[in-house]
């Protein structure tokens, strides 16, 4: 395995991921000690990026002794300066700050980018730059901005660079990554079926007879949740579809229809008027996203209380949702509800998350691994908090209503178009914006609908997709004439970062 040590940047489980993509297990931690380390036996270490700097007395810095382990580590960003300040060589605020897509320029042989195209584009986003390097390292890149944009000891099998090459926006960042793997010496046999299977005798011995209560959306996430537990644990294992009113239209039935088929304890809770009563007034994103996840638990813990004695709550929390909420001293950009958002007392004995450490395609790959049909497994991601998080500001009925119907029609066109299959993610979103239109003889004054689709293959990173014009004229048009309350239509051509794919 592959051991990264958080320090709390923004795509430390991206980096994760792109080991993975390699076959090799990766594990994110944050401040272990040297014989916590030790006792991982990791055959690499990668240290992440973070917001501090690391010549003031409170920043978090990497163990000395790692650098004399014997095994590659590489630095990334922070994580590079950590390793260039540790082994005595000087950071200091860049007199340029980077951010963004930058040329990178290779300058002499580098193990670490063996090849690499002599110049290519990569993403930096820095205040501080390593000024010295450390005595035996070499500098091996540069950008415009930045003289020592990568440096290496090769002797000692230490590799930093500034710029983060797991992006997607750095052009060479796989083949970075490869090469890192190789100077591990990894075996590259870490496998979905593996997983999957480990993951299901564990549950079991975790679990035993215990009885187990799986917070079920219909979504792929909670699905392959479902699917693992009533593999390992059969009937013990209780599903309960929580219809918190904030679902896409039609949604609930189709739901029920599906999952009432399958050879599980399937439990349906309305409970629509609930949630908009606890939202009534609240308009800050992270306050709604908190009392969606409490009140989900508080549901789950009623249900729990009917049915008998329950154990163990299982939810579909993936690698995404917990970095985005925030891990060790990472920045929290949003609090998903089923990490952030749970209150301070749950009411079973323990919370298990089977999916926490998987991505969405590699949970879509445990999906098939289980057996879980196509229409299933490829579905598109839909939030916990659902149209809370697509309405701007207050939720109300009436606003529920107006994105369902627009988001229905969206859905509708570009299903029809042909052009779904190429989208990770698409929907409508309720602006909290009013403007002035006409229709008819008469003035107008109501919301903004925007639309929104983007490409991704983790959910990390994602470019905003071009939808074809007549699909989105098309769209807009039966959007303003169909949907009650919306005279404009919009559309988000934001890429993540620095957007998020959800409006809250």
């Amino acid at each position: 395995m592959i051991l990264v040590l958080d320090f709390g940047g923004q795509y430390n489980q991206l980096i994760a991921r792109r080991v993975r993509e390699e076959h090799v297990y990766c594990e994110v931690h944050t401040a272990l000690s040297m014989e916590k380390i030790r006792a991982l036996r990791p055959e690499g270490i990668i240290l992440t990026g973070g917001p501090q700097s690391v010549y003031k007395a409170d920043s978090l810095l990497p163990p000395a002794e790692i650098f004399n382990l014997g095994v590659p580590v590489l630095g990334i960003c922070y994580g590079a300066q950590a390793m260039a300040h540790v082994l005595g060589g000087n950071v200091a605020p860049a007199q340029i700050s980077e951010y963004g897509k930058t040329e990178v320029e290779v300058i002499g042989a580098s193990e670490l980018f063996k090849g690499v195209e002599k110049k290519s584009v990569a993403w930096m986003s820095h205040t501080d730059r390593i000024v010295d390097v450390p005595e035996g390292f070499i500098v091996t890149a540069q950008s415009r901005d930045c003289p020592i944009a990568a440096a290496e000891n090769p002797a000692r099998k230490l590799y930093a660079v500034q710029f983060h090459p797991e992006v997607v926006h750095t052009v060479e960042g796989r083949k970075i990554f490869a090469n890192f793997v190789d100077l591990c010496g990894c075996a590259r046999d870490w496998q979905m079926s593996s997983f999957v299977a480990d993951t299901v005798k564990n549950l079991k011995a975790k679990i035993g007879g215990g009885k187990v209560l799986c917070a079920l959306s219909g979504g792929v996430d909670s699905s392959v949740a479902a699917a693992l537990l009533s593999k390992a644990v059969g009937k013990n294992l209780t599903c309960v579809f929580v219809d918190h009113g904030l679902l896409r239209k039609n949604e609930a039935a189709e739901v029920e229809a599906v999952f009432s088929r399958f050879d599980l304890n399937f439990i349906k809770i309305d409970a629509g008027e609930r949630f908009l009563g606890k939202l009534s007034g609240v308009v800050e994103p992270e306050r709604k996203r908190k009392i969606i996840g409490e009140e989900f638990i508080r549901v789950f813990e009623e249900v729990a209380r009917q049915i008998g004695a329950v154990d163990y709550l299982v939810q579909g929390t993936i690698y995404p949702d917990v970095i985005e909420s925030g891990l060790g001293k990472s920045a929290v950009i949003k609090s998903h509800h089923n990490v952030g958002g749970l209150p301070d007392f749950v009411d079973f004995k323990e919370i298990v998350e089977p999916l926490r450490l998987l991505f969405k395609d590699e949970v879509r790959q445990a999906g098939r691994e289980l057996g879980l049909p196509e229409h299933i497994v490829n579905r598109q991601p839909f939030p916990g908090p659902g149209l809370g998080i697509r309405i701007i500001g207050e939720v109300t009925a009436e606003k529920v209503k107006l994105v369902q119907d627009a988001d229905a029609i969206y859905r509708e066109e570009v299903a029809r178009a042909g052009v779904d299959k190429d989208l990770a993610q698409y929907f409508a979103a309720l602006t909290n914006m009013r403007s002035v239109g006409v229709m008819g003889d008469g003035r107008t004054y109501d919301y903004a609908i925007a639309l929104r689709a983007v490409l991704t293959s983790d959910f990390m990173t994602a470019e905003a997709a071009q939808i074809p014009w007549d699909v989105l004229s098309r769209t807009a048009n039966r959007i303003v004439n169909e949907v009650k309350g919306v005279n404009r239509v919009l559309y988000d051509c934001t890429s993540k970062p620095p957007a998020t794919i959800e409006f809250e």
